[in-house]
This record gives structure tokens, C-alpha cells and sequence, in this order.
């Protein structure tokens, strides 16, 4: 038999060793960098998502207070587009002599309020021309319920809040999270569902927050579960308040951290608190309740 040694000369072995050893180290030196740039990408990924957004709404452009998170604690006006606080909603107006008037007017721009469903339908769309974000997604919530003589309709309700999420409206892309998780319109998929309530999350939406708080804890990461809920309370999210206290009874936080997340909650209330906004709540607190 003969050898390989008989077949290529000292230097011709040389080289070739000397190329299958460049090969491994490229290979190893690859497999390092492509290793490296993964963990930088889902340290960045992980920086940005834990990151303490800012509110999702400004301030109410009436009493300039910090808006509610709930719901109920903020009114979409579709004559201005505007959003004012339950309180400013609920409050009387005046003229320039001080004089109680009409107060079936848009407390920001005194358009009258809208006496018939044509008339939403006319405001909504005038709304959406301008590219009016919320209007484009509660158009789309309108679809997707079937609600006021809208045709239900999924695909024309995702076309619309990605239209929306284009134009950067958090609950925007909390409504197509909704959509993969639950299956509406589109299959279920769960990887999307999770991808479009963390783009929802980092805009400010408590209501993706808390999600993503809740899929943590079912898979078992408690740190993370905790990481969200804890940038949801400091939202104003009552009920992530409630998890952490789950989360701290069955041994899964510390008492550091509840007290914590109940000190975060109790500095969001003293931020949007105020006597017209208690009146509101007091007189109709399913319209007007804002925490």
C-alpha cells in the first residue's frame, strides 16, 4: 500500500495541515463571533423591553394633570381627536362671564357632541383621513366586536390596527398580539403574540405589560414575570400590584419587592388624583372610574 508520504512532499503536507488548521480556526472563531453577537442581540433586545417607558398618553391637555392608564379614566374626543381626562369629561362648562352652560360639548374644542351613529361614523372617518391613530384603531375594534352596525370582520380589523401600530399607537399592536394569541382572523401563534405585545409594552401599553407578565408566569421565569409587572404597576396597573402579591405569597418575591411595587403604585395615584376626577368616579363609576 502506499503511503501518503510517497505522495506529496514534505512541503506539499505542510501546507496542507497548515490549511486545515486556518479551516477549524475559522470555523471555531465563526461559531465565538456568531455566539457573541446573539447574546448582544438579546442583551440589547432585553435592555430595551425592561426599560421603563414613558406614558402612553400626555398629559390631559385640559387640567394638564398625568392621564389615568384605565380606560375609563380618559375620553376620545372624535370631533378634535383629542384625549381629556374623566374628570375634564365629567365637568361642567362655563362661558366668559363664569356662567354655567350646555356642557353636551366637547370640553376641548366645544364642537357639539354627536346625537346619531351617521354622525360617528362621519367624525371617525374625518378622524382617519387625517391619520389619526386612534381613530384608525377603534375602527378596527368596531370590526373585530361587530360593533355599532360594523360588520364583523377580523381581516379588516388587523388591516386597520396595523395601520395604526404604523403610525406608533401601542394598544394598536396589543390588538394584533390579541388577534395571533386568540386566533382571530389569523391563526394561532404564540411567537407573534408575544412579539407584538412587547412592541405594545415598550410604547407604554400596561395592558401588553401585564401579558407578558402573565406568560412569564406560566412558563415558569419568575424574574422576568416579576421585571413586568413591576413596570406595569409603576404604569398603573392595579392588577400587576395584585401579582406581585401573588408572587411574594407563594415564595416567588421578596417582601422588598412588594413594598416596592406598593410604593410605585401609591406615587402613580398622587400623580393623577385630583377632587373633579373623585366627583366624576363618585357620580358614575363605571363611565368615570379612573383607578
Amino acid at each position: 500500500m502506499v503511503g501518503i508520504s510517497n505522495l506529496l512532499s514534505y512541503d506539499d503536507v505542510l501546507s496542507l495541515a497548515v490549511g486545515l488548521f486556518v479551516l477549524l480556526f475559522s470555523i471555531v472563531w465563526f461559531n465565538l463571533k456568531s455566539g457573541s453577537n446573539i447574546d448582544n442581540e438579546n442583551n440589547e433586545h432585553d435592555e430595551e423591553l425592561f426599560k421603563q417607558p414613558p406614558p402612553q398618553e400626555e398629559d390631559c391637555p385640559i387640567c394638564f394633570l398625568r392621564m389615568p392608564s384605565l380606560n375609563s379614566g380618559s375620553k376620545y374626543q372624535t370631533c378634535c381627536g383629542k384625549v381629556i381626562c374623566c374628570g375634564c369629561a365629567y365637568a361642567p362648562l362655563y362661558d366668559s362671564q363664569s356662567n354655567k352652560v350646555d356642557n353636551q360639548k366637547c370640553p376641548f374644542c366645544r364642537t357639539l357632541w354627536s346625537d346619531s351613529d351617521e354622525e360617528d361614523d362621519l367624525r371617525y372617518k374625518i378622524r382617519m383621513e387625517a391619520n389619526d391613530a386612534i381613530a384608525i384603531h377603534n375602527v378596527g375594534v368596531y370590526y373585530s366586536d361587530g360593533l355599532d352596525k360594523y360588520p364583523l370582520d377580523h381581516a379588516k380589523a388587523l388591516e386597520l390596527w396595523h395601520r395604526a401600530a404604523e403610525l406608533g399607537y401601542a394598544e394598536a399592536y396589543t390588538s394584533i398580539g390579541y388577534a395571533y394569541k386568540n386566533g382571530e382572523g389569523v391563526e394561532v401563534d404564540e411567537k407573534k403574540a408575544v412579539h407584538y405585545y412587547e412592541r405594545a409594552a415598550v410604547k407604554g401599553s400596561t395592558i401588553a405589560r401585564q401579558n407578558l407578565g402573565n406568560n412569564e408566569r406560566r412558563t415558569g421565569n419568575m424574574e422576568n414575570a416579576l421585571k413586568h409587572y413591576m413596570i406595569a404597576v409603576r404604569s398603573g396597573d392595579a392588577n400587576s400590584l395584585t401579582e406581585i402579591y401573588l408572587l411574594y405569597s407563594n415564595g416567588h418575591a421578596t417582601k422588598d419587592d412588594y413594598t416596592k411595587a406598593l410604593s410605585l403604585y401609591q406615587k402613580y395615584l398622587g400623580e393623577i388624583k385630583s377632587d373633579l376626577r373623585d366627583e366624576a368616579a363618585e357620580a358614575d363609576e363605571e363611565e368615570y372610574r379612573y383607578y
